[in-house]
């Protein structure tokens, strides 16, 4: 009898440990199922998890607005839910820990319970606004703050301004003071001044509603006075300061600096966890774009349960502000070099050859990066049109044929191999030459004969083809490819700034002489980027070395040597060589002569042809030029399309220009 009973009472508690089991398993299926509807922010489907009196006490819309709202305004993101299990008893309520990013830092909030009830055969949850925050009651409000990171200045040498957060001007309309029998004549006079559209000042207005609304137009530089005294004359006009982004330099500074603007839905999955929302700002194209991590800073933000006058902190994070961004650009030099090209299609890059820091780098025709923080007007909008947006094609970071700038290269690794004997006259017949019969009918041309036989000085004054050809052919390849390497041709710049790789030919080697011969006086295959070319000339002012390219300044504030490119012993020959350019009378670049000041440089004309008889080609004039006496400057040109506009001499004016102004201010 005893026995019979034992067994009935351990069926019956095993019976009672199933049903336990049972239950538990049910609501914690649950809670499983509220956490991935919670994780995913489906509030719609968690609302329909609540119990009967839950929903009762708030409707599914106020529900889904709340959440909504809340975790919107908190920029919650990587939502986690971890049950406390050591907390968990055998009641209906499951402890948790809620944990997600938010602009306020990583949450991890401990105190969550929540609680199933049963109804019909389904557990479902009792919802109170503890599960929003554990702290808060129904009577509560969530409130979120934002703290505003202030982007980083982008600042030249000296401390000037280049991009930085100021005041702008927004222009707007009044309607309730605009509207009357002269609103067209109004419409049209802000048109003229704005240089815009009458249709879009219309379209601002027709899709206002409220005449007491502000109709925001365009937006102004606090620069622009003009506009702004002649708007302000104009009854029902408002103008409001504005905070912004504004750049200093105009079109001068927008190929190297570039600009910011709305981010896009895909640069924003691609930064997701950055700190980025759909309002944010982003650095969209140069040194805004590639120091976006660094300018940017990082958001912060405050959130509380307002309970009355009260604030219950959840959580708080300082807004860190970016960092500024001292550049080695001269913000002066910059605007005089553009001013110079004057929208020519070209490039040019200064560099100061004793320490690698970069003067100035400029892309021409540019555009002012202000119209991204302001407007377009319509005379911009047809330059822009004109010219097939060709202002943002940066061609700083470009490669080009480099034409005669290449004989200090191919003279340089001449001397360095003890080939060239620099007093030694070669004796070349003609202005045209090939090696031999095996060439066909290519030929070697050079622009004049002299008559006579002609030293290495001379073949630079000269800038004669005939005389590189031969001493790249003599070199060999394999010599001339290593010394070419040793200006760091052929190789990555490691520079801040992308700029494409130089090469001595499309395959990294010459394997045929024409094409040896050719690249001895910069044609050929062989491409050099503004600011390669302006480094190798530099080597002239610093004992043949090159040191190595810096831009951002804050960072690389120590100079150290690239490349030692040219043997000491053989800098003066070259500097005497390079400086007969410019001084003697007969030199290619005499016109460039600065009384007062020792130039060593070299003009370059590349042509841009199919064939050597093609007739129909392009050219491009360069000019590349480095102060020996104290050297300060080594600066470079290139200006596209300058056949029968004078070649290199269409540059070499512009560059005297700048030298004369940089080397004695």
């Amino acid at each position: 009898m005893k026995k019979k009973l034992l067994l009935v009472i351990c069926l019956f508690s095993v019976f009672l440990i199933l049903v336990s089991c049972s239950r538990a398993n049910k609501f914690e299926k649950t809670f499983n199922k509220y956490k991935e509807l919670w994780i995913k922010k489906d509030y719609q489907s968690m609302y329909d998890m609540l119990s009967e009196d839950s929903k009762k006490h708030i409707s599914k819309e106020s529900f889904i607005e709340r959440y909504s709202n809340i975790y919107s305004a908190m920029e919650a993101e990587n939502i986690s839910i971890i049950t406390e299990k050591d907390k968990a008893d055998k009641s209906l309520t499951i402890p948790f820990i809620l944990s997600m990013d938010t602009i306020a830092g990583k949450l991890n909030i401990k105190g969550y319970n929540i609680t199933f009830v049963k109804e019909n055969k389904d557990y479902k949850i009792k919802w109170n606004e503890s599960l929003i925050f554990p702290k808060m009651t129904d009577k509560d409000i969530i409130e979120v703050e934002n703290y505003h990171a202030k982007r980083g200045n982008i600042l030249d040498k000296n401390g000037a301004y280049l991009a930085t957060t100021g005041i702008i001007k927004s222009v707007g309309i009044y309607p309730a003071k605009f509207k009357g029998d002269d609103e067209k004549d109004k419409i049209n006079k802000i048109a003229s001044i704005l240089d815009i559209s009458e249709s879009y000042i219309e379209n601002k207005l027709n899709n206002n509603k409220n005449p007491e609304h502000f109709v925001p137009i365009v937006d102004l530089l606090d620069s622009d006075r003009d506009k702004i005294n002649k708007l302000l004359e104009i009854k029902g006009i408002l103008i409001n300061d504005k905070n912004s982004r504004v750049y200093n330099g105009g079109e001068a500074i927008g190929s190297l600096i570039g600009y910011i603007g709305n981010i896009t839905k895909e640069k924003l999955e691609k930064n997701k966890n950055k700190g980025y929302n759909s309002t944010s700002l982003i650095g969209k194209a140069g040194l805004e774009s590639l120091y976006e991590e660094k300018l940017k800073g990082e958001d912060g933000g405050y959130i509380y349960i307002k309970r009355g006058n009260e604030k219950i902190n959840i959580a708080r994070k300082k807004a860190v502000d970016g960092q500024d961004i001292k550049l080695s650009i001269d913000l002066d030099l910059q605007k005089k070099i553009y001013s110079e090209m004057d929208r020519e299609k070209g490039a040019s890059t200064a560099i100061n050859p004793k320490t690698g820091e970069v003067l100035a780098m400029v892309s021409s025709p540019s555009y002012d990066p202000n119209m991204f923080v302001t407007y377009t007007s319509n005379t911009q909008k047809e330059v822009l049109k004109k010219g097939n947006n060709s202002e943002f094609n940066n061609r700083f970071n470009d490669v080009y044929s480099p034409g005669s700038t290449i004989k200090l290269i191919t003279a340089a690794v001449g001397l360095n191999n003890g080939l060239i004997k620099p007093n030694e006259p070669i004796d070349i017949k003609g202005k045209n030459w090939r090696k031999d019969s095996s060439w066909g009918n290519y030929n070697v041309t050079r622009v004049k004969d002299p008559g006579r036989a002609i030293t290495l000085k001379d073949a630079i004054k000269y800038s004669d083809n005939i005389y590189f050809a031969k001493v790249a052919l003599d070199l060999g390849s394999d010599k001339f490819i290593k010394g070419a390497n040793n200006f760091g041709i052929g190789e990555k710049l490691d520079f801040e700034y992308p700029i494409d790789k130089t090469q001595v030919s499309n395959e990294g080697k010459i394997d045929k002489e024409i094409l040896l011969a050719d690249t001895g006086y910069g044609q050929g295959q062989i491409l050099v980027s503004p600011l390669h070319i302006a480094l190798a000339y530099s080597a002239l002012g610093n004992d043949g070395n090159i040191m190595r390219p810096r831009l951002n300044i804050s960072e690389n504030a120590t100079a150290e040597i690239w490349k030692k490119a040219i043997n000491q012993e053989n800098v003066n020959t070259l500097i005497n060589g390079f400086s007969s350019v410019i001084n003697d009378s007969d030199g290619t670049a005499s016109d460039i002569k600065i009384p007062g000041i020792n130039i060593a440089g070299k003009t370059g004309t590349a042509e841009i042809k199919k064939t050597q008889d093609d007739n129909t080609g392009t050219e491009n004039g360069w000019f590349v030029g480095v102060n020996t006496d104290n050297p300060r400057i080594s600066l470079s040109m290139i200006i596209e399309n300058v056949k029968d506009r004078g070649g290199s001499h269409f540059v070499t004016p512009k560059v005297k220009n700048i030298m004369e102004y940089y080397l004695k201010k």
